[in-house]
C-alpha cells in the first residue's frame, strides 16, 4: 500500500476547488486528467455526496465523494479493477490571512491485485511525480476557470 501526501497554496478559495473537483459534467478530464469523459458515470448524486465511477487509460474506480465537511473532502474507493482495500484520496483545505488557501491532499493506492500492488509500488516511489502534476494540472485548471467567472479575482 502506497500513501501520497500532496500540498499546493492557491487563490482559490476551499469552495471553489470543491466546486471542480465535484463538478462531473462533461470535460472533466480538463480539470482531472486522468477522469476521461468515456469512464465517467455519475451513479448518484446528492448535495454534498455523490457515487461516481471515473478513470483512464484502463484503469477506472468508483468512488464515494462526501463534501459534507466545508474543510476536509473525502473520496473512499468503493470498488475499481485495480484499488482494493484503504484506496481513495482526503482533500484537506486551511484558509490562510492573505486571502490563499492551502490544499493537503492524501492519497493511498491499496492495490487489489498483482497490476493494483505494481502501480502503487510504482506511484509511493518513482511515480510520485505523475500524481504531484496531476494535482498541480488540477490546481491551475480550476484557477483558470475561476478567472473566467470571476474576472481579476483569481490568479491564474
Amino acid at each position: 500500500m502506497s500513501t501520497i501526501h500532496l500540498h499546493r497554496t492557491t487563490r482559490l478559495t476551499p469552495e471553489q476547488y470543491v466546486a471542480g473537483l465535484t463538478d462531473f459534467g462533461p470535460g472533466r478530464s480538463k480539470l482531472f486528467g486522468n477522469s476521461a469523459d468515456a469512464y465517467l458515470k455519475v451513479h448518484h448524486r446528492g448535495p454534498s455526496q455523490a457515487d461516481v465511477t471515473e478513470g483512464s487509460n484502463g484503469i477506472w474506480e468508483r468512488l464515494h465523494y462526501d463534501w459534507s465537511d466545508p474543510d476536509h473532502v473525502v473520496l473512499t474507493t468503493t470498488d475499481s479493477n485495480v484499488w482494493g482495500g484503504k484506496s481513495g484520496h482526503s482533500y484537506s483545505f486551511a484558509r490562510r490571512s492573505d486571502a490563499t488557501t492551502d490544499i493537503d491532499v492524501v492519497v493511498v493506492r491499496d492495490g487489489k491485485n498483482l497490476k493494483g500492488w505494481v502501480l502503487g509500488l510504482v506511484l509511493g516511489s518513482i511515480g510520485r511525480g505523475v500524481l504531484e502534476k496531476a494535482f498541480e494540472n488540477s490546481v491551475k485548471a480550476i484557477e483558470q476557470r475561476q478567472a473566467h467567472v470571476l474576472p481579476g479575482r483569481i490568479a491564474a
